[in-house]
């Protein structure tokens, strides 16, 4: 009984499942809006900002820890 039920469970659940694709559902691209409003390029300056950032951030992280190790002999 139990392998039944599962059996019917399993299979509604890929019925409703292949049902929502019916559907037709637009397409819209975020990046799309951006991009036509010419904003995308703020979005990739404060992007390689950030990341700039980072990596400096990281460098003089290692510098000092460096600087430490070697102090420290």
């Amino acid at each position: 009984m139990k392998r039944i039920l599962f059996t019917l469970l399993s299979l509604f659940i890929t019925f409703v499942a292949f049902s929502q694709n019916d559907q037709v559902i637009p397409k819209t691209d975020p990046a799309l809006g951006l991009r036509a409003d010419g904003k995308i390029w703020v979005v990739m300056a404060v992007c390689l900002t950030i990341l700039a950032g980072l990596f400096i951030y990281v460098i003089s992280i290692d510098r000092k820890i460096s600087r430490l190790e070697k102090n420290s002999r």
